[in-house]
């Protein structure tokens, strides 16, 4: 970025805190975000440039129930949430951003249930943030996210979203079940375990119809094989797993994802189906180590 581009940007930050300037900002800098990577501690060090973006989202609270918004409103805090994500994901403000609360600005856009597209979008841009803070192996954040009950809004848009949002959702759950803090998390009670594995399941199920996608299917495989790395888990999976998971015609979409035939093939093995693991036809699978004492 040369300098006059920097210029730009640098005016279009300090414009944000004017509201007569402010959308034209917003979506001037959510375009220009990719090619300025230091637009995140930017914005964090720019006087009144973090407020004025949580003011963009808190004004659209009065428009979450009834349900009455807008696209012209969605777009526009929509590119507000744009620019959280670069400072969700940007290393240097990651830490700050998780201190200051600010996810927590966004669950009440999680709780929606509208299926207008104005609401979809705005759940999926949300969804969008808090996904950039877990690709980071970190526990402070999943700490965080379990600390202020994600999952269950996670769980909600599993239930309710378009393929995409649903998507994203399975993504940030399955990053959270990766983190061993996750993992005892969701597997510390039966209720836990079983709110999560019955919109699983549900998901698959709901899979059934056209081409299922192979991309969500990836991210739910995912989740159940690490729920599968806990004991008790693993025990009740024996009896939950959804029997389309054992079915060949079913599982026909992922022949040429050799990553997630090899996750299911190991996730059939781990929970006591050897001949439809062997059926996948699957390489690199390990035997699972034998339960004691469940």
């Amino acid at each position: 970025m040369g300098p006059s581009e920097l210029q730009q940007v640098e005016s279009f930050v300090h414009q944000l805190i004017n509201p007569a300037t402010r959308e034209n900002a917003l979506l001037e800098l959510s375009k220009k975000r990719e090619n300025f990577p230091e637009l995140a501690p930017y914005l964090w060090h720019s006087f009144g440039a973090i407020a004025a973006l949580l003011q963009e989202i808190v004004s659209i609270y009065p428009l979450l129930s009834p349900p009455s918004l807008t696209a012209h409103a969605s777009n526009r805090v929509c590119n507000a949430l744009a620019l959280l994500q670069c400072v969700a994901s940007h290393n240097e403000t990651r830490a700050l951003f998780l201190q200051a609360h600010i996810p927590l600005f966004l669950y009440p856009f999680l709780q929606t249930m509208s299926k207008t597209r104005p609401f979809e979008y705005l759940r999926l841009t949300s969804l969008g943030v808090i996904g950039a803070l877990v690709k980071v192996d970190d526990t402070d954040v999943i700490n965080f996210l379990l600390s202020t009950e994600i999952i269950p809004l996670c769980l909600r848009t599993m239930e309710i979203g378009t393929e995409l949002s649903k998507t994203v959702a399975t993504f940030i759950v399955q990053k959270i079940l990766l983190d061993d803090v996750g993992l005892n998390y969701i597997c510390a009670t039966a209720e836990r375990f079983f709110a999560v594995g019955a919109v699983l399941g549900n998901m698959v199920v709901a899979q059934m119809g056209d081409q299922p996608s192979q991309r969500l299917l990836k991210h739910i495989i995912r989740c159940y094989l690490r729920l599968s790395d806990n004991p008790r888990a693993r025990e009740a999976l024996r009896s939950c797993l959804p029997e389309l998971l054992r079915n060949p015609s079913f599982t026909a979409c992922l022949k040429n994802d050799d990553t997630t035939r090899r996750w299911l093939a190991q996730l059939l093995l781990n929970v006591g189906y050897p001949d439809a693991a062997a059926a996948l036809g699957a390489v690199d699978v390990v035997q699972p180590t034998p339960m004691t004492g469940a």
